[in-house]
């Protein structure tokens, strides 16, 4: 692999450094970025990496020099860091500088890392007019070290920034990022940066940055020649494509990786790259690789990768990512970025001619397991002699390396305490991904009813949610057993998978186990009937049926056997005492599987039935087998409606009522009937269990009692009868079960509402009302009156007024109008007293003898007339005469005033918030002021509908005139 990639790179930069051969001064970088990597057992140190591209050809000399780098931490810091490594290519064309350090942030934050180095090279068109020397070269990257998190390395990136294009064909890049704790990668362009020369730390955009795709040469097209040529970035596989370049010459360009966990970013990496663009007419070679694919870790990767060259010329493929623990310069990484075992990719040792072929072999281990896929960057280059420049191609696939399932899923049934319960086992998970300790991992256990459903989609890890499963637990993955104590019925099958989950960072499920199928046995009793026979409140009845123990003969002994009743009140009720206890023999004629349950308040009461079942052991002791899933009896509600009735009705029962026709039944006489079957109505779920009558009669066989609709002055009573199974993933085998509600009673109403009143409100009239009408008046009246018509356009209205609800808001539309009143029929005005401004909005509404309302009337809203003005002279001569200022002829309506007086000079003498100023000629510390002209500004809000309408501001001259005698005006 190492001289794979030393050829690939040689030959680039050879042609590189042969586009400029002569320069007169020393610039140096092409490209560079920053990675990190925590170190040590300090969660706050980390090794920073500065990873540059030097130009050796134009700046030989300043390349030798940088043997060290100001680096800055992102916390106000900033050192000198050492070159620890410098890697020639060729001798005379680039070379690979990096430089080291570790540091230790003081806590958890975000820091921007970033380095600055003198200059960038030459030429680069796309930067300052070509003149690119003279900027200097600034990089950033960004950590975020969040506790809850957990620890975090920076991706890193593992083809070089170096590439060379052709004017006229699409050109790719892709920077073969690894991140080793499995994080999410995403990627955004950005713009090459500077860095000030009088503050390192800080970057600014390059100066006079042009878009390459279109800034060197704005009608530039793309390869097809059908389009403007586009310079983007795949934010999801981190290909950039250039389609396509238009100008020969050296650009540079950036991009940003970010790093992602758990919905939160954590950091990300710029990268400024140089991409040389020559004019000659190498065709680029072509690839196949493989589609994305996964593999269960232990499983071995095999794929072939095919290349060719459409001008025949010698071709040579290579491989990038993190699975094959491979520096850009081709030696391994020490410490490895991934655990062993690496992937291996295997070619002809020397460059094919036209063709080539290599094997990418791979068996990734439980280490491996994480849940984002590792991309594999396939990289082919052409060697078409010294007069051309040698085309890159480059695509990607992606292998994803799942968990192994958990193995042998089993099960039995078993109690815990009191309640039925199945002990679930299997192999303890032996598989973790890199990083994760055992206990982290979790094992989540998943129910459904039924069984089986199938399997599961290749390569899909956890449960789809289209598979009906439930979690009802999870255990560390050192426990390989489970107890499921949830609501466990007899006579249903249930089935079970486990599915292992991963900690972060590496996240994700495993795949799931095989299905395991319980068919719980039914060797107790079951209820299959409990229905409502009459209903009083003292002397009601339900009679409550169950089957015989399937499965028990008789003569298999335990006789004689009992049966025990208990019941609760409620739908849900808990409370359970014993109402019956039968003892048996199960003779076939023995009628010992029904009860009837007398005196009860079936009217306000819904009851709740379980059966215990017992035999008799050795000692001649009952013992009990087991006990039944209780059921409730149907309960019935009915609403009345305009003229019509609403019923709904509802029971908690083992068996479902779901998807039946249930029958409604309707009586004049009580809720004991006889009753007329009027409707059938399919259900669904518990929701469809409702009906409407409006008096309609729609099963004739037992008589016609249909109705042009329900009277308000009539009661009428129901019953209804639901039908129920057991379901079909079930054992049991009882066929359909009808149950009646008890019998309910109520009247129709009528709910035909009022017209909507028309309102009339006292508004005022700006334009002729005079200044002083409410001069010094603190509080207010409006005025409302209003008619209410007896029919609207349908002629649907109630003529029946018994009031009229008068609703106000303080402004308009900024709130809600809320009722303030109820004047009783048939009084048609309102006054609303007491208000600090006549502003405000109203509507009016009706209301009948029923209590129902009409709509609202039309909204009237009312606004104040605002007034204040301001005189130009007052006498502070104690004279009793003028000696305030104070507006004129007074304020009105004004919520706030806010004054301020300036002498000539500008300096502020007083100030007040009294709407109505009184400036006695005094500074607001009592300083008498001299005669004289001072300068004002009034801030006037007034008590307007509009809570966020603009102050009036008045600005003037007034004069303060101080000689006894005189009254100003």
């Amino acid at each position: 692999m190492k001289s794979k990639y030393t050829s690939w790179l040689v030959v680039t930069l050879l042609l590189l450094g042969a586009l400029w051969p002569t320069l007169s001064h020393a610039t140096h970088v092409r490209a560079g970025e920053i990675t990190t990597r925590r170190v040590g057992t300090n969660p706050l140190t980390y090794e920073i990496t500065l990873i540059t591209y030097f130009d050796e050809v134009r700046g030989a000399e300043a390349s030798r020099q940088t043997t060290e780098v100001e680096i800055c931490f992102g916390d106000g810091n900033s050192r000198m860091v050492g070159r620890i490594s410098q890697v020639k290519i060729n001798g005379g064309t680039s070379s690979i500088n990096i430089y080291r350090t570790t540091y230790t942030y003081s806590g958890p934050g975000l820091y921007q890392i970033s380095a600055y180095i003198e200059n960038r090279n030459a030429q680069t068109i796309n930067i300052n007019n070509g003149n690119s020397d003279n900027i200097t070269f600034w990089i950033r990257t960004s950590l975020n070290i969040i506790a809850g998190l957990g620890l975090n390395s920076s991706p890193v990136l593992l083809n070089p920034p170096l590439d060379s294009a052709r004017v006229g064909q699409k050109f790719c890049h892709n920077p073969a990022a690894f991140d080793q704790d499995g994080d999410s990668l995403a990627y955004k362009m950005a713009i090459p940066q500077q860095g000030p020369r009088n503050n390192h730390c800080r970057g600014i955009d390059v100066t006079a940055y042009r878009d390459p795709a279109r800034g060197i040469d704005p009608n530039a097209q793309n390869e097809l020649k059908n389009g403007p040529a586009t310079l983007s970035i795949d934010p999801y596989t981190g290909s950039l494509c250039w389609d396509a370049p238009a100008v020969a010459g050296q650009y540079n360009i950036a991009f940003i990786i970010e790093e992602w966990r758990d919905g939160v970013q954590i950091g990300e990496i710029v990268r400024d790259m140089q991409i040389i663009v020559v004019d000659n007419p190498n065709k680029r070679p072509q690839l196949i690789t493989p589609n994305d694919l996964c593999v269960e870790a232990g499983q071995a990767v095999n794929q072939v990768i095919r290349a060719w060259d459409p001008d025949n010329n010698r071709v040579e493929i290579s491989v990038f990512g993190g699975m094959f623990n491979r520096q850009p310069d081709g030696s391994q990484y020490n410490p490895p970025i991934i655990a062993t075992p690496y992937a291996r990719f295997t070619t002809p040792t020397q460059p094919q001619s036209g063709t080539a072929t290599g094997t990418l072999s791979w068996t990734p281990a439980c280490a491996h397991i994480r849940d984002e896929p590792y991309q594999v960057l396939v990289r082919v280059i052409d060697f078409p002699g010294r007069n051309a420049t040698q085309l890159a191609t480059l695509a990607t696939f992606n292998i994803q390396v799942i968990g192994p399932r958990p193995q042998n899923l089993t099960g039995r049934p078993t109690t815990f305490g009191s309640r039925r319960a199945i002990q679930l086992t299997w192999n303890p998970y032996v598989c973790f991904p890199s990083g994760s300790v055992q206990t982290d991992t979790k094992i989540i256990v998943y129910r459904k009813v039924g069984c089986p459903s199938g399997p599961i989609p290749a390569c899909t890890t956890g449960i789809p949610a289209n598979e009906g499963y439930v979690e009802i637990g999870r255990v560390p993955s050192t426990i390989s057993t489970f107890t499921d104590t949830t609501s466990i019925q007899r006579g249903v099958k249930y089935s079970y998978r486990v599915v292992a989950q991963y900690p972060l960072p590496t996240g994700g499920y495993s795949v799931a186990s095989n299905e395991f199928c319980l068919d719980l046995p039914l060797l107790s009793p079951v209820l299959t009937n409990v229905t409502v026979d009459s209903t009083y409140d003292t002397k009601g009845v339900i009679t409550v049926r169950w089957t015989r123990p399937l499965g028990l003969n008789p003569a298999d002994g335990g006789a004689p056997f009992q049966y025990r009743l208990f019941r609760a009140t409620g739908q849900n009720g808990s409370s359970f005492s014993q109402v019956a206890a039968i003892t048996t023999n199960l003779s076939p004629t023995a009628a010992d599987t029904v009860f009837r349950d007398r005196n009860l308040n079936t009217v306000q009461n819904t009851y709740r039935y379980q059966l215990e079942f017992y035999f008799t052991d050795a000692s001649g002791q009952l013992v009990r087998s087991d006990i039944s899933d209780p059921a409730s009896s149907v309960r019935l509600t009915a609403t009345p409606g305009n003229r019509q009735m609403t019923l709904t009705w509802q029971a908690a029962t083992p068996w479902t009522n779901d998807n039946q026709t249930h029958r409604v039944y309707r009586s004049r006489t009580g809720p004991n009937g006889p009753f007329n079957r009027i409707a059938d109505v399919p259900v669904q779920g518990a929701s469809t269990y409702t009906y409407i009558d409006r008096g309609a009669d729609n099963i004739l066989a037992d008589g016609n009692t249909s109705l042009s609709a329900l009277s308000p002055d009539s009661s009428y009573c129901y019953r209804v009868e639901t039908v129920g199974t057991y379901a079909a993933t079930t054992s049991i085998k009882v066929g359909l079960l009808n149950n009646f509600s008890q019998g309910v009673c109520a009247s129709a109403g009528d709910t035909t509402r009022p017209c909507a009143p028309n309102l009339t409100l006292d508004l005022l009239d700006c334009a002729t009302l005079d200044a002083k009408a409410f001069c010094n008046q603190t509080t207010f009246t409006n005025n409302l009156s209003w008619t209410n018509p007896e029919r609207d356009s349908r002629g649907t209205c109630d003529p029946r007024i018994a009031s009229y609800n008068i609703y106000y808001s303080r402004f308009n539309d900024s709130q809600p109008l809320q009722k303030i009143a109820n004047v009783i029929a048939p009084t048609t005005t309102y006054q609303h007293m007491n208000l600090t401004t006549v502003a405000g909005c109203y509507y009016v509404t009706a209301v009948n003898r029923a209590g129902f309302e009409s709509t609202p009337s039309n909204k009237v809203c009312k606004d104040v007339c605002p007034a204040f003005q301001m005189p130009n002279v007052f006498t502070p001569n104690n004279d009793g005469k003028n000696d305030l200022l104070t507006p004129m002829p007074c304020p009105a309506f004004v919520s706030t005033v806010d004054f301020q007086a300036y002498n000539r000079w500008g300096a502020k003498v007083y100030e007040t918030r009294d709407p109505n100023i009184n400036w006695d000629g005094n500074t607001n510390a009592g300083q008498q002021l001299p005669s004289g002209i001072y300068y004002y500004i009034v801030t006037v809000r007034f008590a307007t509908l509009d809570p966020n309408s603009p102050p009036v501001i008045i600005r003037g001259w007034v004069e303060i005139i101080r000689e006894t005698g005189v009254n100003g005006g």
